[in-house]
Order: structure tokens, then sequence, then C-alpha cells
């Protein structure tokens, strides 16, 4: 049965310093920075998504009146998320953490062949960069 649904469009992290959060997303990652509203959010684009990042104390204050009518969100503690990557861009992505002094957590292969990298953002947030491959399904 088909929900409709095609994929992720945005992902939310929280974080306790916007200043430090972009430097990190856009120095070290490089994700080009799209939004910004200081002291409560800063946006990425992240391939055909966007990877929204919270001040965890200010997104769950309210909006101002005649602001966006979305309601307030948020989450306690560090969250994970994983960014695609293709196989020929891991090694890169490895050497640029590790010039910005950014230790890996984990370099591994899972058991269909699959590579994911994990790291941590400043704010202790778990991140992941994995082939696509890791969630495809071999049906031979």
């Amino acid at each position: 049965m088909t929900t409709g649904i095609e994929g992720i469009l945005e992902t939310a992290l929280y974080v306790d310093d916007l200043n430090v959060a972009e430097s990190f997303y856009a120095g070290v990652l490089g994700l080009e920075l799209i939004l910004k509203q200081p002291d409560r959010h800063v946006f990425f684009r992240c391939g055909p998504g966007v990877l929204l990042l919270f001040h965890a104390d200010h997104s769950s204050i309210p909006a101002e009146p005649g602001m966006l009518p979305v309601p307030t969100h948020g989450a306690d503690g560090p969250a994970h998320m994983c960014f695609r990557m293709a196989a020929e861009n891991m090694d890169a992505m490895v050497a640029r953490l590790s010039a910005a002094g950014v230790p890996l957590e984990a370099d591994f292969h899972w058991p269909n062949g699959a590579r994911s990298i994990y790291f941590r953002d400043p704010a202790g947030n778990s991140l992941e960069c994995a082939e696509a491959r890791l969630w495809q399904i071999n049906e031979d």
C-alpha cells in the first residue's frame, strides 16, 4: 500500500548556540545557509531537503502575533540524523572532519556493504554520513 509519502522534506535538530552551530554546519560540513533568524533558527539546504536548526530554549516559545501559524515544537537532549553521501565522497568528509578537529565515533561497513561514519555536532547531536544503499533492500 502506498501512502503518498515520497521522502523527507526537512529534518530538525536542536542546539544551544546558533552561532557555533552555523559555523559547524556551514564551515565544517559545507552546507548552504538559506535562512536565519537570530536567537531562533538557522536553516540549511541539504540536497533536495532542508536541515532546520532551532535554538533549543527558544523553539518552545510561541511566535509573535501576526507571524506564521506554526505551532511550537522542540526536543530536549541530543538527537540523530543521517546525511546521504556517495561512497566516493566519504574519505573526503573524514579528512574534512579530521582537519576541523571533529573526532569520528565510528567508521564501518554494514552487512550489505554500505559505509557509515558517525560524529557529533557541537551541541552533541549524533550525525551520520552513509551511502544510500544502507537502506536498499536486495530482493534476490
